[in-house]
């Protein structure tokens, strides 16, 4: 197939949804598709991207206000429709819902383009933590337009699904998270990372990966990392990541230690030499980093929620407490910091739980859904709309 893949966010910005693209455009370009991803412009990207398995199309973007590391795709339909009237691509799949993939459906639409798209992120609920909280019912309603114009929306677990369908999204399927079990992985444990955090053989390490902005909820994480030490003054914490809070972060709390973004194959050596992973959580849609943990090999707690709920049996491979219940998630981690008989087990069971949960395997139902619709009948052209 000929596919054009539209999003707002790719490699090399780091975050769930541009990990999640880069890996399905690899991969999908891996199996013979001629895939072009069209993304907002970044001057530290090479025109035409260096990627032998798809090809990249900077379009015209801004900074995100009060967020840089990130950046919003403006509208486009013009030149989209002007390319795609050219080299028409089999299929349309938009991951964002900003003006650039809302213009990228509307430009697929009026030519009778097959389009799909993603669901990865509930920004309805992220206004509360960035003092729009009254907004939250009309971002949800823009979130159900957009995605209603497409011929489905996939979102990454079936509760998600369902949750998004009682909310009015209609022709939802699941297009799930991998994990790269290969470059995740136990063995890369470093004892020289360790001694570089002051880390003893059985001090428990506790780690965190994830971009450091309101929604993650960190008040509540540092609470738990707090307690831990109380418990066990020999764990050591250590933050990967960046984003708006990480200079208060980094002040507030001297004695964590923040690595700022590293490399992905560096990340995958943190993971391993690390033996506890803390998600506090509630805004994700999946949660790549808790699969990366235990593909790991990590004793994971977190609330039961989107990918724990998936993949945490409690007491078994890690530990998932209800969402309404920050103390339990607390005291579930201060159970992994001074058990370490418990910590043990959840480690040993940690990886089996996520060895079937490969890329391959979720790209290859996601290429026969995407194939399919492609393949249906024609889609009549809307008019162009001024």
């Amino acid at each position: 197939m000929k596919l054009a893949l539209v999003t707002e966010t790719f490699p090399p910005e780091i975050n769930g949804v541009a990990m999640t693209f880069g890996v399905i455009a690899r991969e999908l370009g891996r199996r013979g598709h001629a895939v072009t991803v069209y993304r907002p412009r970044r001057h530290d990207l090479p025109a035409g991207g260096l990627h032998p398995e798809f090809s990249e199309i900077a379009l015209p973007g801004m900074p995100i206000p009060g967020y840089p590391l990130l950046r919003l795709g403006l509208p486009a339909g013009g030149e989209l429709r002007r390319r795609w009237r050219t080299d028409r691509p089999d299929l349309v799949h938009v991951a964002t819902e900003g003006p650039l993939g809302a213009s990228a459906v509307s430009a697929a639409r009026e030519l009778g383009l097959p389009v799909t798209s993603s669901f990865h992120t509930n920004f309805h609920a992220y206004t509360k933590h960035y003092g729009f909280g009254p907004l939250g019912r009309a971002v949800l309603a823009w979130l159900r337009h957009v995605h209603n114009r497409t011929q489905c929306t996939f979102a990454p677990t079936v509760a998600l699904c369902d949750e998004l369908t009682a909310l009015g999204f209609r022709n939802l399927n699941v297009l799930s998270r991998g994990v790269d079990t290969w470059q995740f992985h136990p063995a890369r444990c470093s004892a020289d990372l360790r001694l570089k955090w002051d880390a003893a053989p059985n001090d428990p390490v506790v780690i965190h990966v994830g971009r450091m902005a309101a929604e993650k909820n960190y008040p509540l994480l540092f609470r738990t990392f707090a307690a831990m030490r109380t418990a066990n003054p020999r764990c050591r914490f250590v933050l990967v990541g960046d984003g708006p809070l990480r200079a208060r972060l980094q002040r507030e709390h001297p004695h964590c230690i923040f690595t700022g973004f590293i490399p992905r194959d560096e990340l995958a050596r943190h993971y391993a030499s690390a033996d506890i992973y803390v998600h506090a959580s509630l805004t994700e849609t999946f949660g790549n980093v808790l699969t990366e943990a235990l593909a790991s090999g990590l004793a994971v707690a977190g609330f039961d929620y989107a990918a724990a709920s998936e993949f945490v049996q409690t007491e078994l491979n890690g530990l998932a407490v209800p969402c309404d219940q920050p103390g339990a998630l607390t005291s579930a981690a201060v159970r992994l910091a001074t058990d370490p008989i418990l910590r043990a087990q959840l480690r040993a069971a940690a990886r089996a739980t996520v060895e079937p949960q490969s890329w391959e395997h979720v790209i290859a139902r996601f290429e026969d859904d995407l194939a399919a619709i492609a393949g249906a009948h024609p889609i009549p052209a809307e008019p162009a709309i001024a």
